[in-house]
């Protein structure tokens, strides 16, 4: 940890290529603030990206990372953490990515409640692969693909995270950078899994959920009084879909991370000299 680590020095030599105006600038810019702002450094962080325009993250940010299979960057991540727990992990993904193919370990990464961060770039639709609708697309959006509509309702990924018995969940929005940088810091200091879903707008492939929609349409519940703490509160937001919350939905206090339940606080890499204890002798018996 180190107090003299600014968000510049997360960023790497690499240059975007997202689409102007893409909402993953703004997402990446809150992430590596965040990780500066609670005394990580580069040298200390290892990032995880899935499969799509949010894939492309682990590239553009100076830190370890991995480009992990589609789907899958949220057990890599873990399986980072659990390797070496002195280390910050943050995974991110897109809403394809984490809510399709990778929902399943989704939902075991909530319920596990490892001590990392994931950040999920939801622009509801697929955006690298030209403009499919994606599992938080809405149910009339018309694209290439369903001219009528995808025809089901949304994947909704903080009604799934709390049905996980999820310890941190909330939601930003990119172009509202203070406020996207606060939650993400939230997120990471937070003891257990910290989950945020992020509102980035495809300004290339989806013309309904712009920029204008959410800045006119976002309410943040640290305006309305709205208690983290209070699981049936979180559970009324969540579950409200005319509205688009912001901020902190729901939060354990009294969350215990798994690597703290069982254990996990030794860096793996470190092997001592030697053969371990009667490890020989364990061999000798089955062999």
């Amino acid at each position: 940890m180190s107090s003299d680590v600014r968000f510049t020095d997360f960023k790497s030599d690499k240059q975007p290529t997202w689409c102007p105006g893409c909402g993953d600038f703004g997402t990446m810019n809150g992430m590596m603030k965040a990780l500066a702002n609670t005394g990580n450094d580069p040298d200390n962080t290892f990032v995880v990206a899935g499969i799509g325009c949010s894939g492309k993250i682990g590239t553009y940010m100076h830190s370890y990372a991995l480009h992990g299979v589609h789907g899958r960057a949220l057990p890599v991540g873990i399986g980072v953490k659990s390797a070496n727990p002195d280390l910050e992990v943050m995974v991110s993904g897109g809403d394809g990515d984490g809510y399709s193919i990778g929902a399943g370990h989704f939902v075991h990464a909530v319920r596990r409640n490892m001590d990392m961060t994931y950040v999920v770039m939801d622009n509801r639709i697929y955006g690298l692969t030209k403009g499919q609708f994606s599992p938080t697309s809405r149910e009339d959006f018309e694209t290439s693909t369903s001219p009528d509509g995808p025809k089901q309702s949304p994947v909704n990924p903080l009604a799934l995270a709390l049905a996980a018995d999820g310890s941190f969940i909330a939601q930003s929005f990119s172009s509202d950078a203070q406020r996207h940088e606060e939650i993400v810091q939230q997120a990471v200091e937070h003891d257990g899994f910290g989950f945020v879903n992020v509102y980035s707008p495809c300004v290339t492939f989806n013309d309904v959920d712009t920029y204008d929609y959410f800045r006119d349409t976002i309410v943040d519940v640290a305006e309305e009084d709205h208690d983290p703490t209070d699981r049936d509160a979180a559970r009324d937001k969540i579950t409200d879909t005319e509205t688009e919350y912001q901020g902190v939905i729901y939060q354990d206090d009294e969350s215990v991370p798994y690597n703290e339940r069982h254990g996990l606080d030794t860096n793996m890499a470190d092997i001592p000299d030697g053969a371990p204890e009667d490890a020989t002798d364990l061999v000798r018996e089955f062999y």
